[in-house]
């Protein structure tokens, strides 16, 4: 419907289901130790995660909008069944009319510390930051085999069925962010682009990152009006995200899989 946007419905169970099937793919396709084995590598200089308050979340979208501007996501509003969000919003009704309550959930990547896609990518376009510990995407190296797609358990990588449409939107482009093109891979990336500027003008002055230089960094945790999201470095034991991480509320999707995300989610109660 042009000039409208469609809520995107589901169900907490198909929701899971959805992740469930993910992972039973990657796991029959994979190794058994390529899940549950950690990648061998040095403690990243940084520990950038993102914290949600479900409780706060009032689904108005304005974090899957902001992204999809900031970071030249396309719009291929023709292709209802092949959308590309970074950061999708889901909705579940529950109760009877006229007692009706509804959940709201959101995933962006979980930008995992022991990423399965990185594991499965045969030409390195996917790789885990050693400094970031972020899970990044070399767009010219990938050759759109989908692997990386398959061993996600979380769904959150979208391929490029045909060529990116932005509808009169391509003079107003981010020059920050890399366009992609037909046949490849993308994802979010926590606003690298931005994040990268901020460690930049730090190491320039020779001091650490201030907690609140980064709290309101990724485009979608700046829009979100409810404050529902927050973003920082858990390797700060002080930070906003570290305290977070550390109340009753906070859990992790599919944490069995040993995959150790990097997004968390605080509790409705």
């Amino acid at each position: 419907m042009k000039g409208q946007y469609v809520q995107s419905k589901i169900s907490r169970k198909d929701f899971l289901k959805l992740t469930a099937i993910g992972s039973a793919l990657a796991l029959a396709n994979l190794p058994k130790k390529a899940v549950a084995a950690p990648l061998q590598k040095k403690k990243s200089k940084y520990r950038f995660c993102m914290v949600i308050d479900l409780r706060r979340c009032v689904g108005c979208h304005a974090c899957s909008m902001a992204c999809k501007v900031e970071n030249n996501v396309p719009l291929n509003i023709e292709q209802t069944d092949r959308q590309i969000f970074w950061n999708k919003v889901f909705f579940e009704q529950q109760g009877l009319y006229p007692y009706v309550k509804e959940k709201i959930y959101n995933r962006p990547c979980f930008h995992c510390e022991n990423p399965p896609c990185v594991k499965v990518c045969p030409v390195g376009a996917t790789y885990h930051d050693q400094e970031k510990g972020l899970v990044l995407q070399r767009n010219e190296r990938c050759i759109g085999c989908r692997y990386c797609a398959l061993a996600c358990p979380y769904g959150v990588r979208y391929f490029n069925w045909a060529k990116p449409n932005y509808h009169n939107r391509q003079d107003a482009l981010n020059p920050d962010v890399e366009t992609r093109s037909k046949g490849i891979i993308e994802k979010c990336t926590f606003c690298i682009h931005r994040l990268e500027k901020v460690i930049e003008k730090a190491e320039k002055e020779g001091r650490a990152i201030k907690d609140e230089e980064l709290h309101y960094l990724p485009a979608c945790v700046q829009t979100c009006m409810s404050k529902a999201r927050h973003f920082g470095d858990l390797n700060d034991p002080e930070s906003t995200v570290s305290k977070l991480v550390r109340s009753g509320r906070a859990f992790r999707l599919l944490e069995d899989l040993g995959t150790e995300p990097n997004v968390y989610y605080l509790k409705e109660a």
